[in-house]
């Protein structure tokens, strides 16, 4: 009994540890430093899927990218360095020598300001590899305030980045992200 005790407990670590190899979300915030939604990565059979849930950006279309660095450094988050490109090609889904790996498509917010997407990163994957989102510090996710026109050199004319996550193995606070007041709740109840 206590060996299938024990195989039991090793199989449900296993399975939580592959489940955070496989999926990973993405908190991402504006230039004011405001949460303004998620996206989910989920591990794919070609790739990494992107549901992305936002708010508040101005309607129309947005170029949304990987970055090189997990480094969201505001107001305009150039600390993110360039569009992950692990293999060396140009920008663009539409060019035809091939994109950068970190060029996804455009998203669209609706005219109140809301994203509700699901797109995929082929190739990517959030595994170890040459192509892994997680490799080294990992990456970051950055929205653009305009439309990616899937050619120009080198990100597609897309405007100011305008938004900004950390695609990390380990979760990082940053010492600037405020506190949650329901936090103390507990600690205040014993006293």
């Amino acid at each position: 009994m206590r060996k299938i005790l024990l195989v039991f407990l090793f199989m449900l670590l296993t399975a939580c540890q592959a489940n955070d190899e496989t999926s990973r979300t993405v908190e991402m915030y504006n230039s004011s430093g405001d949460m303004i939604g998620t996206v989910m990565l989920t591990e794919g059979d070609d790739g990494v899927d992107f549901k992305v849930k936002l708010e508040g950006l101005e309607p129309g279309y947005h170029g949304m990218h990987v970055h090189e660095y997990p480094k969201c450094d505001g107001p305009d988050f150039t600390t993110a360095g360039n569009h992950f490109n692990p293999d060396g090609n140009e920008h663009g889904l539409m060019h035809p020598e091939g994109s950068h790996l970190g060029d996804l498509p455009n998203i669209e917010a609706d005219p109140d300001g809301l994203v509700d997407a699901e797109l995929m990163l082929p190739e990517a994957t959030l595994m170890d590899g040459k192509k892994s989102l997680l490799s080294g510090e990992g990456t970051s996710l950055i929205i653009h305030e305009g439309k990616d026109d899937g050619v120009s050199q080198p990100g597609g004319d897309s405007g100011t980045r305008i938004a900004c996550g950390i695609i990390a193995k380990e979760e990082k606070k940053s010492a600037e992200t405020p506190t949650d007041p329901t936090d103390f709740n507990e600690d205040q109840s014993e006293k």
